[in-house]
């Protein structure tokens, strides 16, 4: 009997390991199953830590102040206070086990309600921090979407794609703009980017789309558009800010109009896949400037066929630059990817871009491909579909 009791006392411990193992396993797996809260998930690894040191004799109780420190970053006040909680009781039942004194069990105890509460403070400055965090990106969406408008996937006859990326991603707006707009005087565009980042330059970019949206439908003439923009931005902008910009009307004569102020050259790609840069015949300043530099915006003209197609961008494509700080070679990735759908061809290009980089833009990135269609598939184009900001 003697024997009997001694082998089944060396048992004990192995089929208490193995309870608590199967427990914490248990957890682990309802955790997974998504039917515990995120930070409940980490309670299960501590226990097992902690019987796994209680089996081999001895005991590791400040370990368990961990969970509702790691409880914190997932899980808000409540979250913390029950995992701190389990901790305690948890840390209570094996401590008067083990017999340890009780008032070092009471300071452990203590430094875990301690750490408990501190977290479950951590948890809800974090919880507000992410409800504010929430709240500024819905604005931003709004301000985007205010800002810059949808464009249309077909006008008239044109086929139009879109891409734009902000540079700061939690805004996801930033100072680079672009707009298409149906009018009587046929489709005109507006691709641009505004010297400076922030709040500063979102309102210049907002200034600079009102006055186009409205100057468009207005003037006949693309060079008093761009006329109405330079006395906009002369009344509001500091002697240090400017706008580059690309405006370009479509009249519907088989021909582009196009006016560079200082902005990166489109790209004309023809029905049989050529790409040339449409460098501006006289250099001209960007919008904000022509005070200062004494030049007028010069007028192109560029044959437009059926199958052609003009790529506007803005310079955070054309400066994004790899690990090697090579840049992005716009031209030859457009050549590669091109296609008669435009937001197929916009697609592998903004792909191939996040790749070259590494996954994030440092710069705000816009391209706005216009693609003219055969006549049999034109539509008519609407009078007026936008308003001014």
């Amino acid at each position: 009997m003697t024997q009997a009791r001694h082998h089944g006392g060396d048992r004990t411990p192995m089929r208490l390991f193995r309870s608590r193992t199967a427990e914490a396993w248990g957890w682990a797996r309802r955790c997974a199953g998504g039917h515990l809260a995120p930070g409940m998930c980490v309670l299960p690894l501590l226990l097992l830590a902690v019987v796994f040191v209680d089996v081999a004799g001895g005991i590791w109780l400040p370990l368990l102040a961990a969970a509702p420190a790691l409880a914190a970053a997932t899980n808000g006040p409540r979250g913390v206070l029950g995992v701190g909680l389990v901790a305690a009781t948890l840390g209570a039942l094996l401590g008067h086990k083990q017999g340890i004194p009780a008032g070092e069990l009471a300071a452990v105890l203590s430094a875990l309600l301690a750490v408990t509460a501190a977290s479950g403070l951590a948890g809800a400055l974090r919880g507000r921090r992410e409800r504010v965090l929430a709240a500024v990106r819905s604005v931003a969406e709004a301000a985007q979407h205010a800002l810059l408008q949808p464009v249309p996937e077909t006008v008239g006859p044109f086929q139009v794609a879109v891409r734009y990326s902000a540079a700061a991603a939690e805004a996801r707006i930033g100072g680079d703009l672009y707009a298409l707009v149906p009018t009587p005087h046929g489709v005109r565009l507006i691709v641009g980017d505004v010297r400076g980042k922030g709040l500063p330059a979102v309102g210049t970019a907002a200034l600079v789309l009102g006055v186009f949206r409205e100057a468009a439908y207005d003037e006949p003439d693309l060079l008093a558009v761009v006329g109405r923009i330079e006395r906009s931005l002369a009344r509001n902008l500091g002697p240090d800010d400017f706008v580059t910009a690309v405006i370009a009307g479509c009249p519907g004569s088989g021909h582009l109009e196009v006016v560079n102020c200082g902005h990166a050259p489109p790209l004309l790609i023809s029905a049989s896949g050529a790409v040339t840069a449409v460098e501006p015949a006289q250099p001209t300043p960007p919008l904000g400037l022509r005070a200062l530099a004494g030049q007028a915006p010069r007028l192109q003209h560029l044959p437009f066929a059926v199958g052609d197609q003009l790529l506007l961008y803005t310079d955070g494509v054309t400066e994004a630059r790899d690990h090697a700080r090579e840049f992005y070679p716009l031209a030859t990735g457009v050549a590669r990817h091109v296609s008669d759908d435009p937001a197929h061809t916009l697609g592998a290009v903004h792909d191939e871009l996040l790749a070259h980089v590494g996954g994030r833009l440092h710069d705000d990135a816009a391209l706005l491909l216009l693609r003219k269609r055969s006549a049999d598939r034109q539509v008519p184009v609407p009078h007026r579909t936008e308003v001014a900001l």
